[in-house]
This record gives C-alpha cells, structure tokens and sequence, in this order.
C-alpha cells in the first residue's frame, strides 16, 4: 500500500506539500497540486482517515441513531441520511435503540467515544441524561422524526396532523362511526401527536374516542395484534382502527386474519407510516405518507450545518393521505376526499412552517 512518501516522491514534491493538498490548502501552486494528484491516482494512495482525524479534530462521520431498523419506516431514512451524508463527504455509523431506552444510550456513548462529528437521533423516548449532557456540552445534534421538548436541538420531521384529519373525513364519509386507535408510546412526541390528532379531528364530526377504543401500542407489530385482539373482544367491537405505525397496523392485520374476519368487510384499517408492502397487501392498505427520503436529507444538511458552523434551522414537512381500499372503498382514487365536518367545526390547524429553535 503506498504511503504519503511514496506519493511526495513520485510527484517529485516534499511530504508537507503532498499533505497540503489533501488538505486542501490555498497556498500550493497549480503546477504541484497538479503533480500531487496525477501521484495519488497512479499509486491508489488513500489518506489514513484516523491519522487525519487527529489532526484536524474531524473524522468526517456522522453517528445515526434510529429507534427500530426492523421499521421500514427507519430503514428508509437511515438509506436517505446515508446518501447525503456521503454526497456531503461524511460516514454514517448506525445504532438501533430498538425501542429500547439503554441501547439508545449504548449506541450514542459508542459514538461520542468513537469522535463523530455530530449526532442525528430519534429518541426513543422521552429523552436520557446522556443524550440531555451531550445537547447541553454543545456535542451537534439534530433530531429526526421525534424529538423532546425544550432541549434546543433542530428538530427535523413530518406534521401528520392535516393528514390525519383528511383520513377522519374519508372514515367517515364511508360511513365508519365506531373508531379506534393503536396508539404509539405516550412518551415519544409522535405517539402522544397522532392520539391528540385523531381525537381533535374526530371531534370535528361529532366523534367520541373512548377509552376502550383507544389501545397502547409499542410501535411494533405484537403490540397491534395484541390490541386489536382486545378491540375484537369488545361486546361492540369498532368497525374501524387506526393504527399510529405501519407496524403495528401490520399485527392488527393479523389478528383479524385470525378470527377469520377480513378488512374491510368486517372491520376497517388504517395506518400512519406508509410503506412499499402495503400495495402488495390483501387489500392495500389506505395510509399516511410521510416524505421519509426529504427527512433523511433535511435532516443530514441541517447537522452539517451545525459541525460547520453554519446556523441550522428546524424543518416541518406535510404527511399526506394515500387512500388504498382497506377501508371500504370500491376504487384507489388518486388522493383523499375531504369532507367538510357535520358540526363542532374547529379553527384550522397552523400551517407548516420552517423555523429556528
């Protein structure tokens, strides 16, 4: 393997002047910088990326971590924040907290121990001393898809409330009165969000979501099974239910292909988090999109931002309604079909706005 003296020597330059210009520095002439690079293409010389890291207090690497890479949902943003971390000159390592408090903190102590330059986490929950003290010491950071509040990171993610709202007017112009919903952990962002969602927008029409019809989910698909197994039970089981991830809507699915019932005939289902298998399904199943492969993107360029110093701003972007035909509908129309509520209107939702923590 050839070393940065093998190069020097081939381009006829000092060692110093070959480390300039991998470093970039203005100072070399054209003739040399030239010289240098024609030396390090001939030879196949790669610089040591630890030695340099030593030197410039760099290494040039991202740290992810996701809550779940069994989630579709995650693993396609950890390829997103992959692809342009690597346009932008960066490595990513991935963590998977699997939803599971201390191996998100395992995973961000590796990091921060390995010397990456910044840090992009969804949090697990709702939020450890670790990842508090690593905030506060000035460590760059960015949150993704959840976040905890009042820590001043820049938080990257999707307002799914417009959408949910869209998906409550499609229920209930097929006629679906008696809803449900598999709600996400109380103590992330976006399973407390998506219950508060629902429980508005289905006020909107009159709707109630009592207490039995609203289960505790995991993000995960044994929780969904376990409660639609228990919405099944009820004396007056919901003709519809809304799982907050895809998931957990697909145990829900499970559960009523168990008691030998089918969706949508005798009970309707819905989902947050669409994904590629849900058009392969029987029947493809109606979900919330969100813009994962913008997230993943957004979510690199702010922390970048960050480790260079650059200002790096919040970023808020839409869900939208995908309609399928798991909840009754007779055709797979290109978008939702909004429906204006019957009563109780409500003042509209903020629009979605970029803005600076």
């Amino acid at each position: 393997m050839a070393s940065i003296k093998d190069v020097a020597a081939a381009a006829g330059v000092s060692v110093a002047t070959v480390s300039r210009v991998l470093n970039a520095h203005p100072s070399v002439s054209a003739d040399a910088r030239g010289r240098v690079l024609a030396a390090v293409e001939a030879l196949g010389y790669r610089p040591n990326a630890v030695a340099r890291s030593l030197r410039t207090d760099q290494t040039h690497t991202l740290g992810l971590v996701i809550s779940d890479v069994l989630n579709p949902y995650f693993t396609e943003l950890a390829r997103s924040v992959e692809e342009e971390a690597r346009a932008l000159g960066y490595s990513v390592i991935i963590g998977n907290a699997d939803e599971r408090p201390d191996l998100q903190d395992h995973h961000i102590r590796n990091l921060l121990d390995r010397r990456i330059d910044g840090l992009l986490v969804s949090p697990t929950d709702g939020g450890s001393p670790l990842m508090l003290d690593a905030a506060r010491a000035g460590t760059p950071m960015v949150f993704v898809d959840r976040w905890i509040p009042g820590v001043d990171v820049p938080v990257v993610r999707a307002d799914g409330r417009a959408a949910v709202r869209d998906l409550v007017a499609h229920l209930y112009r097929l006629g679906h009165r008696r809803v449900a919903i598999i709600a996400g952990p109380a103590a992330t962002t976006t399973g407390s969000e998506r219950v508060e969602a629902f429980r508005a927008a289905l006020a909107e029409y009159g709707l109630s979501l009592p207490d039995v019809h609203t289960g505790q989910g995991d993000f995960q698909a044994a929780s969904g099974r376990r409660v639609t197994e228990g919405f099944l039970d009820l004396p007056e089981p919901p003709d519809a239910v809304f799982a907050a991830d895809n998931l957990m809507a697909l145990g829900a699915l499970d559960a009523v292909r168990a008691r030998g019932l089918r969706v949508p005939d005798d009970i309707a289902l819905a989902a947050f988090d669409d994904i590629p298998w849900f058009v392969h399904t029987d029947p493809p199943v109606t979900a919330i999109a969100q813009p994962t492969g913008e997230l993943g993107r957004a979510a690199v360029r702010a922390l970048v931002d960050r480790i260079e110093g650059r200002t790096a701003a919040s970023v808020t972007l839409a869900a939208r309604l995908v309609v399928r035909r798991s909840c009754g509908e007779t055709a797979e129309p290109a978008g939702p079909r909004p429906v204006p509520a019957p009563a109780f209107p409500t003042p509209p939702l903020p629009p979605v706005q970029r803005s600076t923590p």
